[in-house]
């Protein structure tokens, strides 16, 4: 991923500092969520109760075109599991490919989450493995945020779970930005501070 959208995501963090914060995600009913970033270090949340671990570990994938290594989160058993793939875009390029491989998908085999992203030539998560030589026929495609991605699965969409409204939050974490980019950040971070305090001190003037 690019070292510009952890910028990003620095700027929109001080923009709602600045003009007042509001949640970034508004949670309501029974959705269990599920989180599933790329460095393998997910959880999995009903109501009311605490996020319970769900890690992710290197393993092959058994779907269409599967690499032999691959993050890959069990989702602990659910009911049923729609297979397919949830493909990610970051403009018009392919960031990263979000895929749902149902229990028996190869003998023993648990229903799981496999997260692939684009390769990195220096460093990366364990996601970074490149995408996978095929794909599901069943497949949605979404823009990536600068905060990554929040996906609920309708029926016969890849990684809907019958009788469940299951929520995905998906995020692709990023290199961390050069210090040159850090200081001009910094700088205009400053001045967008500064001008917010003159306007209020002209407003009470």
């Amino acid at each position: 991923m690019i070292a510009l959208r952890s910028i990003a995501r620095i700027v929109l963090a001080a923009a709602l500092a600045v003009g007042g914060a509001a949640p970034l995600l508004a949670q309501s009913g029974n959705n269990p969520i599920i989180f599933l970033p790329e460095n393998g270090v997910g959880t999995i949340q009903f109501p009311g109760a605490a996020a319970l671990p769900l890690p992710g570990v290197l393993a092959p994938d058994p779907g269409p075109g599967g690499r032999t290594s691959a993050l890959t989160y069990n989702l602990l058993g659910p009911p049923s599991l729609v297979p397919g793939d949830l493909l990610l875009f970051d403009g018009d390029l392919l960031s990263d490919v979000i895929r749902f491989n149902p229990a028996g998908t190869a003998p023993g085999y648990p229903a799981s989450v496999v997260f692939y992203s684009a390769l990195e030539t220096v460093g990366g998560e364990l996601a970074d493995v490149g995408f996978p030589s095929a794909f599901y026929q069943n497949i949605v495609r979404m823009a990536e945020g600068m905060l990554g991605v929040v996906y609920t699965p309708t029926a016969n969409q890849p990684g809907y779970v019958a009788g469940f409204a299951v929520t995905y939050r998906i995020e692709s974490l990023t290199a961390a930005p050069e210090p040159g980019s850090v200081v001009l950040l910094a700088t205009g971070l400053l001045g967008l501070v500064a001008v917010a305090g003159i306007r209020r001190h002209r407003g009470a003037a």
